[in-house]
């Protein structure tokens, strides 16, 4: 598949959407579900929702391909394989009807030896590295770029003790083929509540005798929580090198620059990489991609686009990483069609609202109101709107859940020493840059052209070029 560029389905909005050129060793997956009693009543419908949002986004998802194969595995009476690898990407119904067979299995007059279920588990992780090998082995077609596979098992029994479970009936095993064994507990709301895990907490395991990645993570039993887990698997799972390298001047007794790598981590799935309805709002890139389409003679204005407050937020709340697409300045109306009476009295309003937003350090959450004609259920646009000190409003679209990928980051509790070699490395290196009281980012310059003089103390609040 060409990752460069290329021109998006009929259903997105024609523009050129640029696809990331990463994901070449991308995983195939394999799930295998522990539907055990007494655990299985309760997480049943919770796991089989998410399994089926899941997947309708997986599937429908154009660009590169994110989960080359997909196996499912249910324990119940027996180990049983529901799903033998398949392609995910145009596969749904099939998908969905997996789902559905595993969402029919009874909570009770299952197994309920533990000893048995491990056997059971143990034979199932055996069966899908085996199953995988053969269809690489005989695959012909050429788009499986990596010859190895990731395991989930899903349980709600105690996620240590499957660990281990796993670890002595796996450790004679060939596992070369295994890259990660994750092993997901789900815990029950009132369990849930009582315990001080956090729902992304991931324990990684000292696994010296699998001799690969084990980990175990516990999830709150919502399909919220499952979606967040299965989603993991739409990122990126490379690791080979580094994505970013970030330069920094250089200390006067080191002509070389400071390097930083940085890896990246994509916060949400592009919108124009859905099909879904156009009031989606993919595309911001101007006026005439907010407005509704018009329909009928080509001499016809657009209707406005009405947006209705349904939340108000504060601004410290709001996580940028969740925004996409260009914003659009809103300002009062000059519409000559108002009279004077009415335009005097919605700017008004407008200053009004924009003082009441800034002084409560507020934002408004908006949805595109829909008119008469649109479906019942459709998929409706949410925005931003942001106040600023020049009496206008920024409009930025949101993404909706469904696109949100998992994004645990490592908080600090505490500032690095001030004594520390780095500290001090870094404080030299961004000493000399120079500097603006205000921002000035509106005179950036992309353009190539002879260097640019030095910028001046004075000059700091009016110009900032980047060359």
């Amino acid at each position: 598949m060409d990752n460069r560029k290329r021109q998006p389905s009929s259903s997105s909005t024609g523009s050129l959407v640029f696809w990331s050129s990463s994901f070449p060793r991308q995983a195939a997956r394999v799930l295998i579900v522990e539907a055990l009693p007494p655990g299985w009543s309760d997480t049943c419908s919770v796991l089989c929702d998410a399994l089926d949002n899941f997947l309708s986004l997986a599937c429908s998802l154009d660009g590169p391909c994110r989960i080359p194969l997909l196996s499912l595995y249910a324990i119940s009476r027996q180990q049983e394989c529901l799903l033998p690898f398949v392609q995910v990407r145009g596969n749904l119904a099939r998908l969905h009807s997996c789902v559905e067979e595993l969402r029919s299995i009874p909570g009770e007059s299952c197994i309920k030896s533990a000893a048995k279920g491990g056997d059971l588990l143990r034979q199932a992780v055996l069966d899908s590295l085996q199953q995988f090998k053969q269809y690489i082995r005989h695959t012909s077609t050429g788009d499986l770029l990596n010859s190895e596979c990731t395991v989930t098992v899903v349980t709600s029994q105690p996620g240590r003790s499957v660990i281990h479970q796993l670890e002595s009936g796996l450790k004679e095993a060939d596992l070369v083929s295994l890259r990660r064994l994750l092993v997901v507990q789900i815990i029950g709301t009132n369990d849930w509540s009582q315990d001080s895990h956090s729902p992304e907490a991931t324990m990684t395991e000292d696994s010296l005798m699998l001799g690969t990645e084990v980990d175990l993570q516990q999830v709150e039993n919502s399909v919220f929580a499952m979606e967040t887990v299965l989603k993991a698997w739409l990122q990126e799972q490379g690791g080979e090198r580094e994505h970013l390298h970030l330069l920094l001047p250089s200390p006067s007794d080191n002509p070389l620059p400071v390097c930083v790598k940085c890896d990246m981590l994509e916060r949400l799935i592009s919108p124009a990489l859905i099909p879904m309805t156009p009031s989606l709002g993919v595309k911001t890139e101007s006026v005439r991609d907010f407005l509704p389409a018009v329909k009928g003679p080509g001499n016809q204005s657009p209707t406005p686009q009405r947006l209705r407050v349904i939340k108000v937020l504060h601004a410290d709340g709001v996580c940028e990483s969740v925004l996409y697409g260009l914003p659009l300045v809103i300002r009062p109306t000059t519409c000559w069609q108002l009279d004077w009476d009415e335009m005097e009295n919605n700017n008004s309003l407008f200053h009004a609202l924009c003082q009441t937003l800034r002084n409560q350090d507020l934002f408004l959450l908006l949805r595109v109101e829909p008119d008469k004609k649109s479906p019942a259920g459709g998929v409706y646009s949410h925005y931003i709107l942001q106040p600023s000190p020049s009496l206008s409003l920024l409009l930025k679209p949101v993404a909706s859940r469904e696109l949100l990928l998992p994004c645990s980051l490592p908080v600090s509790n505490q500032d690095p020493s001030p004594n520390l070699g780095p500290s001090s490395r870094v404080r030299a290196t961004v000493a000399p840059l120079p500097s603006a009281s205000r921002p000035a980012l509106h005179f950036l310059s992309s353009g190539r052209r002879a260097p640019a003089p030095p910028l001046q103390e004075e000059d700091s609040d009016d110009c900032l070029i980047l060359q």
